[in-house]
């Protein structure tokens, strides 16, 4: 299994990220977010999004009670949170892997444990607080693994 870890000394550098992510995926991905709440996934999604093409006079939020935010990029995007959700059926009644197939890119907060109801070849991003490397407040942690063969291409092309 590929990994790649990126240390996060600010914003900036997330930022950054996404940027180096968001040419390599390709409609139909599947992004999966995880990490502690507060960790910055939200914070990296909405750069995603703009990495992605996303106007800025378009709001991103956390999809959190909504549960998901379609947007147009230069693909269409449908960002998730999958927090409030305890079964299976309950992604599956979203239609997430309907929109999927029909091309979107799927960009989902805390999907972890769905990645196979959603079709399975995900690129996963895990987030966590500041590491040893790394005390200082607002540092994160990054590291990108990938589950299936697209997943493991995106992996091995960000390290690139």
């Amino acid at each position: 299994m590929s990994e790649a870890v990126f240390d996060l000394a600010n914003r900036r550098a997330t930022i950054a990220l996404a940027r180096r992510l968001a040419p390599l995926l390709a409609a139909s991905d599947l992004v999966v977010l995880s990490g502690d709440l507060g960790a910055g996934k939200t914070f990296f999604a909405r750069a995603l999004c703009r990495a992605l093409g996303v106007p800025p006079h378009i709001e991103i939020t956390s999809p959190t009670f909504t549960l998901v935010h379609e947007l147009e990029g230069r693909l269409p995007i449908l960002h998730a949170d999958a927090y409030r959700l305890n079964h299976p059926s309950e992604v599956v009644s979203l239609g997430l892997r309907e929109a999927r197939g029909a091309g979107a890119l799927l960009i989902v907060e805390w999907g972890e444990p769905y990645i196979e109801v959603l079709g399975g070849e995900a690129m996963v991003v895990r987030f966590e607080h500041g590491t040893a490397h790394l005390p200082a407040l607002g540092s994160r942690r990054a590291t990108l693994t990938g589950a299936g063969q697209r997943g493991e291409e995106i992996v091995l092309r960000v390290q690139a």
